[in-house]
């Protein structure tokens, strides 16, 4: 089965408020969809979701990098992931989002063949999972507003709260909150590499005070030292993020036990394929993993929302980033559906998406 076509379109996403972390503000993504296509007639869907900040990438840099691994796709058997992947590395080096759309598209490809949905393909069992809900920064009283919001009208269960900022305002920010919503409500933090070590250890001891279970990436992405420190001081669980783009950085992390959990992101570390490793790599380290999202379209998070489904030391997820747009469906019915924060995965096969393009 080969590889005969390549087509690739700009995705352009609305945000219906602009989305703020610590290091960046978007009210928009721009995002790029690829589709495979065979010479039996399956096709496959991906995505990149680039974010300069974190993988370095735009949307025009996708695009060029979709052409340069062009020549290595159309001729290749559609199966051959390592090998596809070994291609795009040859060809350049990072560019990760780019090289997370062709690998979907070419999962999506497989579970077509197999006649199997894509958790199945990834060895799950369940097309279940649960995912958190992220309250970007604002006014610590508008960000508890939107908590509560979350919780009671749209069902979420978890929080996944933004920080980074000043650690004297996340401590306010997290108190209404956890006043907003009860003590029922699990809690975590992600302060995007915000803090230094001192701002950091007064931050902590705030967090655990509002019964937060896990912070991520409290410190620079360079700085596993200051975080294998911060894990001896306090009993919340310590998350890496934009630490980890490869499995080399998820084996550098566990040997220098700078992490209770490590969250993958298909963009970050080029898609399905190098994300199982570093999820084997953590597991055989005794550390969970989490899989978060960019800003992404329906295509990418039911890949990633696959992925949780199909791997049991991924114990969380945070792919909620599609909920952030106007039209969430954005014409791309199936996949999954949502009840608050519950997924239940299509068993379709592929990604279960009813779209093409």
């Amino acid at each position: 089965m080969k590889i005969v076509d390549m087509k690739v379109e700009v995705l352009h996403i609305p945000l219906k408020k602009p989305f703020r972390i610590a290091f960046a503000v978007q009210d928009h993504a721009e995002n790029v969809l690829v589709k495979l296509t065979t010479d039996e007639g399956l096709w496959g869907i991906g995505e990149a979701a680039p974010f300069e900040p974190v993988t370095g990438e735009t949307a025009a840099t996708v695009q060029e990098a979709l052409r340069l691994f062009r020549p290595g796709l159309l001729g290749r058997d559609a199966c051959d992931l390592e090998g596809a992947h070994r291609m795009m590395d040859r060809v350049l080096a990072g560019n990760t989002a780019a090289k997370a759309a062709v690998d979907v598209a070419l999962y999506d490809i497989l579970g077509k063949a197999m006649g199997q949905p894509l958790y199945k393909v990834l060895g799950g069992g369940s097309g279940r999972l649960v995912s958190d809900m992220t309250i970007g920064i604002d006014e610590p009283e508008q960000m508890a507003a939107e908590a509560k919001e979350r919780v009671e009208r749209d069902g979420f269960s978890i929080l996944k709260v933004k920080a980074g900022l000043d650690p004297a305002r996340d401590a306010r920010a997290l108190e209404l909150i956890r006043r907003a919503v009860g003590p029922a409500v699990r809690l975590r933090v992600d302060a995007n590499q915000g803090y230094t070590v001192k701002q950091a250890m007064v931050a902590l001891k705030a967090f655990e005070a509002a019964g937060v279970e896990a912070v991520e990436q409290c410190l620079p992405a360079r700085d596993l030292e200051g975080m294998r420190f911060l894990r001896g001081m306090t009993s919340m669980k310590l998350m890496l993020d934009e630490a980890v783009h490869s499995p080399a950085d998820a084996a550098r992390a566990c040997r220098m036990e700078a992490a209770d959990v490590i969250n993958i992101k298909l963009m970050k570390c080029g898609g399905l394929y190098p994300a199982l490793q570093i999820n084997a790599i953590a597991q055989a380290n005794q550390v969970e993993c989490m899989v978060g999202c960019m800003l992404e379209s329906k295509v990418a998070i039911a890949a990633a929302a696959a992925l949780v489904a199909a791997r049991d030391n991924i114990t969380e997820a945070d792919c909620d980033s599609f909920m952030y747009a106007v039209d969430p469906e954005m014409g791309m019915p199936g996949g999954f559906t949502v009840a608050g924060g519950a997924y239940t995965l299509s068993d379709r096969p592929g990604l279960g998406l009813d779209f093409d393009f």
